[in-house]
């Protein structure tokens, strides 16, 4: 994502800071909508003129203003939301296919079925830890690419015994699909919210405000006014949350990808084994 170091400014501050800060560009856009208000109650009485004849006007604009500013969260917020289950979904799919090249991981012969059991045993803790590391340079990542190539590495050597059990094409298949799920949720770690949308409703908080603080008067309507700062502000700093993949706090669950860690670690090669020893002790006694 482009946009600089302003943009890169505004991604690195904190959530609560990201609140407090839009409720502070609120406060001041509602601050100059009341000065431009006084000036021109001002500029009416010299003029000797009634004001009372546009307010239902005023009235159509700050509820149209209104109205596009929810238009705008919940389109920032529908964005960020389908991001963030599309990186929750990837980590069950990428469970799986870790899952399906294991099992058939266990149809190769020595000494590469155990190879890439441990391999894959080793990929997925480190897949875990590189999802809660906090960011995609960690040194997790090295890790992770290593891991990879070694893991294609003994796919390759196993292929004349892939080839013997007709495992060939399904073996390459389901390692290519487990390479192929390393790139889309590291892609997924680094999508945002483009930043030319974060500064446009920026604008329009404060545009807002300003209108709010226009028509808004006495102090009745100046605590509505608070309140709604304050609840926008909440909502910005959930966006915001949601928009930072590897460092807020709603980061998609690791729970499959756990599941899938116990579940390996649980069933070594040698599990495997078992029907075929029950069937040679019964061909031996037969």
């Amino acid at each position: 994502m482009q946009g600089g170091s302003l943009s890169d400014w505004l991604f690195s501050l904190s959530v609560p800071a990201t609140a407090v800060g839009t409720i502070l560009v609120m406060l001041t856009g509602a601050g100059i909508g009341r000065l431009v208000r006084r000036a021109q109650m001002r500029k009416a009485q010299r003029e000797e003129k009634e004001s009372e004849p546009s307010v239902a006007q005023e009235g159509y604009l700050l509820a149209g203003a209104l109205g596009l500013l929810g238009l705008l969260l919940a389109f920032s917020f529908g964005m960020v939301l389908n991001r963030y289950e599309a990186r929750r979904e990837l980590v069950t799919t990428e469970a799986n296919a870790i899952g399906t090249a294991y099992l058939r991981s266990q149809l190769l012969d020595e000494p590469y079925r155990t190879r890439l059991s441990k391999l894959l045993i080793a990929y997925t803790e480190n897949r875990i830890n590189l999802a809660s590391s906090g960011g995609t340079d960690s040194p997790y990542v090295a890790t992770n690419d290593h891991m990879l190539t070694e893991i294609w590495a003994t796919v390759k050597a196993s292929r004349e015994s892939a080839l013997a059990h007709g495992l060939t094409t399904a073996l390459l298949m389901t390692f290519n699909e487990v390479i192929d799920l390393d790139t889309e949720r590291k892609v997924a770690w680094e999508l945002r919210v483009p930043v030319e949308v974060i500064f446009l409703l920026l604008a329009y908080l404060a545009v807002t405000a300003a209108v709010v603080g226009h028509q808004v008067d006495g102090p009745r309507g100046r605590r509505a006014a608070f309140l709604l700062f304050g609840m926008v502000g909440l909502s910005v700093a959930v966006i915001t949350d949601l928009n930072r993949p590897m460092t807020g706090h709603s980061r998609e669950s690791q729970k499959a990808m756990l599941m899938l860690l116990a579940s390996l670690k649980a069933q070594p090669p040698q599990v495997f084994d078992q029907v075929d020893s029950s069937s040679s002790v019964a061909g031996r006694q037969q």
